[in-house]
């Protein structure tokens, strides 16, 4: 029998994805996928998974489990928070960011998520659910994918992969900062023409607070409406993740994994996709702005990212116990002057 997750409590919204069911838009099957691609790429990474490998997406508040059929390797990123694992009487707390070995028969409790409103858990081997269109990630919507299609709940046995447990943890040294500065850049378009110039200058030069319409399909901004020519109606068109759609309110809607595949308001612009995971964790009551870039700008802001992921993962060194001493990072502080080491011979 293989590893498997039992699930006690699920958070208020745990789902089963990966990096998305590319390529069957045309068929109306929304992509999906995990809202930050770069936590998922970094879990699976400390794990030793495949970048695309199924995992779990936390939202707000992760979720506590506990671990049948053999031990498991698990890793959380994408926010900060305090990973519990119990066995027995005993409980240790662990940091986000890096791989934590967790043995059979124990719990595990994963708290408030700080810095995001999104995380993603992955564990060696992938969860193991079933492939739908190429992908496992959970269409809640269409209620297929992840597991029977829905978030998780109390009593779910997710199964795992196979998956080497073998040679040291990882841990990430310096994570990707969470830190949002209050800005999302944007392609202009494709309809920007059904607004008045009053009304673009006000989508790129006002700020827009994240209302409580919030989830995985978009997020509803509140702010200033903005002005159209004639009207927010237009034929139905195909709708790209990160799009920004003005219904007849006049205020933005900027669309996510599980957006539709069709709509038939206006665009004003597209969340650039090196943007994709900043938006994904954004919580209600956020604000942010937009700032207008080029199609060549957002393809260089993709490739810095992509090479910030690589430089990321090249990174992941063994986790040091807990009594060893950075001693070089001691020195590097000079928080004393003329203090050496204890254990030097002379």
């Amino acid at each position: 029998m293989s590893a498997r997750l039992l699930v006690t409590q699920p958070g208020p919204q745990t789902t089963v994805q990966d990096l998305g069911r590319v390529g069957a838009q045309a068929y109306g099957v929304p992509v999906c996928g995990a809202l930050d691609m770069v936590a998922l790429r970094l879990a699976n990474a400390l794990v030793g998974n495949a970048p695309g490998a199924a995992a779990l997406e936390c939202r707000l508040i992760g979720p506590a489990f506990t671990v049948e059929g053999g031990p498991v390797r698990l890793a959380l990123t994408g926010a900060e928070a305090t990973i519990e694992i119990t066995r027995g009487d005993e409980t240790r707390s662990y940091p986000a960011w890096r791989a934590i070995d967790v043995p059979e028969g124990a719990g595990v409790r994963i708290g408030a998520l700080r810095g995001s409103g999104a995380a993603v858990l992955a564990v060696a081997g992938g969860l193991d659910v079933p492939l739908v269109l190429n992908s496992r990630a959970t269409d809640l919507k269409g209620g297929f994918g992840g597991l029977d299609g829905r978030a998780l709940k109390a009593g779910d046995r997710l199964p795992i992969g196979a998956g080497a447990l073998g040679g040291p943890c990882l841990e990430l040294p310096r994570p990707p900062s969470l830190a949002f500065d209050g800005v999302l850049r944007v392609v202009p378009g494709p309809q920007d023409d059904a607004f008045t110039q009053e009304g673009m200058a006000s989508f790129l030069g006002t700020a827009y607070r994240v209302s409580r319409e919030a989830d995985r399909m978009g997020i509803r901004l509140e702010g200033a409406p903005l002005a159209f020519r004639t009207s927010a109606d237009i034929t139905s068109d195909g709708i790209a993740t990160g799009a920004i759609q003005v219904p007849g309110s006049g205020l933005p809607i900027v669309l996510l994994a599980d957006h539709q595949t069709v709509g038939g308001y206006a665009k004003i612009a597209t969340v650039i996709s090196a943007d994709l995971p900043r938006a994904g964790r954004l919580t209600p009551g956020a604000q942010l702005r937009f700032r207008a870039v080029s199609v060549p700008e957002a393809e260089e802001a993709r490739r810095a990212l992509e090479r910030e992921i690589t430089a990321l993962v090249a990174s992941l060194t063994p986790v040091r116990a807990a009594a060893e001493i950075d001693l070089a990072a001691l020195y590097a502080a000079n928080l004393i002057s003329g203090v050496v080491t204890a254990c030097d011979p002379e």
